[in-house]
Parts: C-alpha cells; structure tokens; sequence
C-alpha cells in the first residue's frame, strides 16, 4: 500500500473516534442527567491536555516510538470508552445514569489517553514522510484531510443509526433511539480504537532522536523539557499564547452546537420545530467538517503566499462569523442558510489555526524536542484554551439558557443570540490584539 494511503487512513481511524461523539455529545448528556454539566465534560478534555499531550510527548521523543504509543494510547481510550457505553447501557435508554462520578471518571480516562494522540498522529505522519523523502508541507494536508473525511463519515453514521428493540436501521427522521441521542456513540468510538491500535503495528519505524553524547544530557534533555524553552524566544512565545486565546473557541461549537440546533425542536412554530435540520443537528454539523477537508488542501498556498500571521489572522476573523451567523441563524428557511455558512467558514477558522499550526511548530522546533513541541502546543490550544474557553462559555450559556421539558424530551432553550454575539466579540478582539502584536517573520539582527 502507497504510504501516503497508509498515513491517510490512519488519520481516518484517528479522527473517526473522536467524530463518533465529540459534536453529539452533549445531547446525550442532556438525558443522563448530566445536562448542566455539559461545559465540564468539554472541559475536562483541554484540562486533560494542560500535561497529557507533553508527557506522552516526552515519551515518544526519548523512549517509544510514536507510531507504537499511538497504538497504547488507543487501545486504554478505547477500554474506557466501552466502559462508559456500559454505564449507559446499564441505566437504560432515556434514564439519568447511576453512578455519575463513575461516569465521568470513565470519560475522564478515555479522553485523557486519546487528547494526545492528536500531537502523536503528527508527529508520526510528519517522521514517517521526512524519512521517506516527503515533503510537510505540501504532503501532510491531504493525508490530514483524510482525517477530517473519517470525522465526517462516523458523524454521519451516529447521526443516522438507530438501535431499537434489537433492530438497526439508518433513518434522516426524527427518531430518540438515533445513536446520537444515546450511549450507543460510545461504542462506536471505542471499537474504531481498537482498530487504530491493531493498525499502528503496520506503520514504518519512527526512529527516535538521541543526544550523541549521553553524559553531557542536562535533567532538562533527559525529561524532554527542553521544548517550554521555546518561551524564550519572543516570536514562538506570542504563538503559543495566541494559541491558547484561539483555542478558547475551539470546542464551544462542539459543546453545545448540537444542544443549540437540538433545542428548536422545542419551538412553538411548527415549521422550525419540524425542520430537517433541527431533527438532524450532527449532520448538519457536519458541513463543518466537510468544509476543513477542503480547506486543509489550502493551506499549503496560504502559508506561502501570507505565512503564519496571515494565516492565523484569517482563522480568527473566520471564528467571528462562525459564531455571529449561529447568533442570526435558525433551522428553517431562509435561517437555515446562516448555519450552513456558519459550518463553511468554520473549515477555515478551524484548519488555518490548527493544521497550520502544527506545521509552524515542526518547521520552528529541533529535531529533538518535535513531539515535545507538539504536545506544547496541544497543551496551549486544547489544554488551557479550551478549557477556560469552554468553562467560559458554559458559564455563558447557563446563565442564558436552560433545560426546558418540552412534551416528553427536555431541550436546552433560552437567548442563545446573545451567547453567540459574545462568542463573536471574544474572537473580534483576540485577532485585533493578534494582528497588532505578532510578526510575520524573525527580526534580523
């Protein structure tokens, strides 16, 4: 098999796992009695990032191969994610889960072994090309687009499979049992890992990098700290603080864009209440993802045409509209429109930032410390960022919103223009402060 294939389909299964439940997550949640928490849950994944993504980082640098953690990362993400499937199944469809601090430890260690593999995927990818005469950055879009297509496909499966009474069945209609409402899309990630980690053991060798001289290795190089040193210079440090401030955005669409297009189903008008689009809140999220495939097979073009300021500039001005077109948007027509371009730009607020953003750290960093700076930069984006970002918005939207029983199933309703239009304003003045601090290039001595 060409090893671009190969690379390509890993980032499938590696993404795959996570679009299983990222983005219909908290619809679930919602029904197990875990409604109010849906922020924390979102946020326990960038906590889980302040120090997962470095550490395994570390290892991958100094004592395990990347492809080969990659693989045990898996296999305890997918153990666990099967274990809180069993938790729900336990309690039954519709019913609030039993033993919530058992859930939430669950999640807690699934998420926490699989937020570092997306650092590792990197790394992996990026190894594996270099040692076979490839190119980053014209080589490495298309495979992690591929990725973004595995994130699709299972979205859209979960969104349409439903498990009834011992039958399955794919359906666009409005159905309680769809995968996307229950614990059933537990289950589908944690068997995707388990099939990444059976692949991984197919994947060329990554050679790790040691020091020629073992004697010489201050503490610093033999922990693999080496890559916060990056703070020193001027330049790398105003990224990854830029990072973390876009990061704050990352994971409040995948918190509660599916609870915010769930809840019109709750509406009293009866052509929003009935909309395609409200009984089918993953896949219309979904358009997001479709978006971030093509967008990726952008970037190489935009980095060398603006480089990374430019690049990161057009990500945060495209996460203004993101959440200012969900603030004037609704599910019916000519509403619905608004959603589906706030889903377009999303590829390009998500992709010019992230995909982008691993290229400048592997471009930027030795050799030495790359899975290091990788999971540093994990740790700024989807470690503190999303996790103030997510508590944040939480805080938000429960001052905003609540849950409201509306016939026989509960939605969360309240002003969600308002959450969106503050959303909006955060992004607005992160790229004015972005724009008017951080330099293109490094300043000649």
């Amino acid at each position: 098999m060409n090893l671009k294939v190969r690379l390509a389909l890993m980032n499938f299964l590696e993404f795959g796992v996570w679009g299983a439940y990222l983005t219909c997550m908290g619809n679930y949640l919602g029904v197990a009695g875990l409604g109010a928490e849906i922020s924390w849950f979102y946020a326990i994944q960038g906590i889980v990032s302040i120090f997962m993504p470095t550490l395994i980082g570390i290892v991958a640098d100094k004592w395990i191969q990347p492809q080969r953690l990659l693989g045990i990362c898996h296999l305890l993400a997918g153990a666990f994610m099967v274990m809180l499937w069993q938790q729900g199944m336990a309690a039954g469809f519709g019913n609030e889960v039993a033993n919530k601090p058992l859930f939430i430890t669950l999640y807690t260690l699934s998420v926490a072994f699989y937020m570092p593999t997306l650092a590792l995927s990197n790394t992996t990818a990026f190894t594996i090309l270099k040692n076979n005469g490839g190119d980053t950055v014209t080589d490495f879009p298309p495979i992690r687009s591929c990725g973004t297509v595995g994130f699709i496909i299972v979205m859209w499966f979960v969104n349409s499979a439903v498990w009834d009474n011992g039958s399955f069945f794919l359906t666009f209609a409005q159905d309680t049992h769809k995968f996307q409402y229950t614990y059933n899309q537990f289950l589908v990630s944690g068997i995707l890992s388990f099939l990444l980690f059976l692949y991984t053991f197919s994947l060329p060798p990554c050679r790790l990098v040691r020091c020629e001289n073992h004697q010489k290795r201050t503490i610093s190089q033999q922990m693999g700290l080496d890559a916060f040193k990056l703070f020193k210079d001027r330049r790398m440090a105003l990224f990854f603080i830029f990072s973390a401030l876009l990061g704050m955005s990352l994971q409040v669409t995948n918190s509660f864009a599916g609870p915010f297009i769930s809840s019109f189903q709750g509406s009293s008008d009866p052509a929003v209440a009935t909309s395609f689009a409200a009984s089918n809140a993953t896949l219309l999220t979904s358009i997001s993802q479709v978006s971030e495939a093509f967008c990726i097979l952008l970037i190489p073009f935009f980095l060398k045409r603006y480089g990374i300021k430019g690049v990161m500039l057009i990500a945060m001005f495209a996460w203004v509209l993101r959440f200012g077109l969900f603030g004037i948007g609704n599910p019916s027509m000519p509403g619905v429109l608004l959603f589906i371009l706030s889903c377009i730009v999303y590829g390009v607020a998500f992709d010019f930032f992230n995909v982008s953003g691993g290229i400048f750290v592997d471009k930027e960093c030795d050799p030495s410390i790359k899975a290091s700076a990788q999971g540093l930069f994990m740790l700024m984006t989807n470690g503190l960022g999303a996790t103030i970002g997510t508590l944040s918005a939480g805080a938000i939207v429960n001052h905003f919103c609540s849950w409201t029983q509306v016939g026989d199933t509960s939605y969360l309703m309240g002003d969600w223009t308002t959450c969106w239009f503050i959303f909006a304003g955060f992004a607005l003045a992160v790229g004015i402060a972005f724009a008017m601090s951080f330099r293109s290039a490094r300043k000649q001595k």
